[in-house]
């Protein structure tokens, strides 16, 4: 069941964030959002593991609206959980209540990857104190590791760990298409 105030909190989010997406009119998403219920399900997901998504683009190609997660630190519903499920599979003791791919998929949305958390952070500054997994590639994957980003010193590094490991102030970022 969704709040009647998501799409209030979605608006006052987008009109406070205009740096977020230039030339684009709420009026718009507000249609498209209404169109497509099962979207703002997923947006409610997002908003309830304190993730504040927004906003962040038009894909011209597709015609869809993008929303991140545009949370300051990586959101707090989403985080000491391992990468995938192999590696929460392979953790014999103090195993994480869940994994990233996985919670992402139980929510509906795409974690980031890269390029797609470089852009974010290109539109403000996130995880100053936090870090978040991303989309890692597969030859990095097969060798036990994962990537995850952070924003320090001024600047958006991308690190390695192993895909096994979990901290308290590492979660994921995610990705919805409208």
């Amino acid at each position: 069941m969704l709040p009647d105030n998501l799409l209030t909190i979605l608006q006052t989010r987008f009109q406070e964030n205009p740096e977020r997406h230039k030339n684009l009119e709420w009026s718009e998403i507000q249609k498209k959002l209404e169109a497509k219920p099962e979207k703002l399900e997923i947006l409610q997901k997002m908003e309830d593991t304190g993730g504040e998504p927004d906003v962040v683009g038009f894909d011209e190609k597709s015609g869809e609206y993008l929303f991140m997660d545009c949370a300051t630190e990586s959101p707090k519903g989403r985080r000491s959980f391992c990468y995938d499920k192999v590696a929460l599979d392979k953790r014999k003791e103090n195993k994480p209540k869940n994994n990233a791919m996985d919670a992402a998929a139980e929510i509906g949305i795409e974690m980031l990857d890269e390029d797609q958390y470089r852009y974010l952070q290109s539109l403000g500054t996130f995880d100053a104190k936090t870090s978040s997994w991303l989309v890692t590639p597969e030859n990095i994957r097969k060798l036990g590791g994962a990537i995850f980003g952070d924003y320090r010193y001024g600047t958006v590094f991308i690190y390695h760990n192993g895909a096994d490991s979990y901290y308290a102030a590492r979660g994921f970022r995610g990705l919805l298409r409208l």
